[in-house]
């Protein structure tokens, strides 16, 4: 099942197109704690060199690292490491997106949170068209 999934899903991992033209026209520059590999190779239509990132595991955008975002997006000429300085101490590491997950933010009183909303305070005016 798993050779006949990848020749037509995506997010699990590379297509088999995806994955042929890789092994074939790309060239691995690096890769990133997440253990996500990036490569680049061939000619995008405004002559920048492709370039692009094969997910260790589910394909999330926000698992790309803003480090390694800068390289794909040509913000960066050279890889990471050699490109920017090293993290501060005071950096946190990315995260990623959590939305979906049972690790969302929930704000209180949302439904998901099994909260009550607070009631309103009395200072509110709506407006009106007649009040100008």
């Amino acid at each position: 099942m798993g050779i006949f999934k990848n020749i037509f899903t995506w997010w699990e991992g590379a297509t088999f197109g995806t994955w042929l033209g890789t092994a074939t026209k790309g060239k691995r520059i690096g890769h990133d704690a997440e253990g996500n590999v990036y490569y680049e190779g061939g000619k995008t239509v405004g002559g920048l060199t492709r370039r692009w990132v094969m997910y260790n595991g589910l394909n999330d955008a926000s698992r790309v690292p803003p480090e390694w975002h800068g390289w794909l997006h040509h913000m960066i000429d050279d890889v990471p490491e050699n490109a920017l300085p090293p993290a501060r101490i005071w950096q946190k590491p990315p995260s990623r997106n959590l939305t979906g997950t049972v690790h969302a933010y929930r704000p209180a009183g949302a439904p998901e949170a099994g909260g009550e909303r607070a009631a309103a305070t009395g200072d509110y005016q709506p407006w009106s068209p007649e009040q100008g």
